[in-house]
C-alpha cells in the first residue's frame, strides 16, 4: 500500500479545525533535534516520539468530539504516523554517537520524514486559514 501526502484538507466542523490546528503546532515544533541533543540517533528520535504520542491524543480528542470523524483528516494523522515510525524504527535503539557517514544516513532519513511533514504543514496551513502564521513561524530570522 502507497501513501502519498495529502494535497488538500477542508475542515467539516470546529472540532476538526482545532485538532487541525493542535496537529499543526505540535508538527511545526518536533521535525528537527534540539540544542540539547548528546549525539545519538536514539536522542534524535525522542521528539519524534512525542510527535507520535501526540498525534494519538489528537486523533482520540478528535473522535471523541464528533459523531461521524473525517476520513480526510484522520488519514492525514495516521500518514504521519506511519512516515515517522519508519525513520523511529530504524534510529530508535541506536544509542551509539554517530560518526559522519552514519549522520549523513540519518539526516537522509529525517529529511524523508521532514519533506512529507511540510507538505502536511502546508496543507494545514493553507486549509486552516493561518498561512500567514506559517510564514511568521518559520521565520529563521528572529
Amino acid at each position: 500500500m502507497f501513501w502519498s501526502a495529502p494535497v488538500s484538507w477542508t475542515p467539516h466542523d470546529e472540532a476538526e479545525l482545532i485538532a487541525g490546528w493542535r496537529l499543526w503546532l505540535e508538527l511545526g515544533d518536533r521535525l528537527w533535534p534540539s540544542a540539547a541533543w548528546d549525539g545519538t540517533a536514539a536522542d534524535v528520535v525522542k521528539p519524534l516520539r512525542e510527535l507520535v504520542a501526540a498525534c494519538d491524543e489528537i486523533e482520540t480528542g478528535y473522535r471523541k468530539a464528533v459523531e461521524e470523524p473525517s476520513d480526510e483528516f484522520i488519514r492525514i494523522i495516521q500518514f504521519l504516523v506511519w512516515t515517522v515510525s519508519t525513520v523511529i524504527e530504524l534510529w530508535a535503539d541506536d544509542e551509539v554517537p554517530l560518526d559522519a557517514e552514519r549522520i549523513a544516513l540519518l539526516h537522509a532519513d529525517l529529511a524523508g520524514f521532514a519533506e512529507q511533514a511540510e507538505r502536511v504543514l502546508a496543507v494545514l496551513a493553507v486549509s486552516g486559514g493561518w498561512t500567514g502564521l506559517a510564514a511568521e513561524h518559520r521565520r529563521t530570522d528572529r
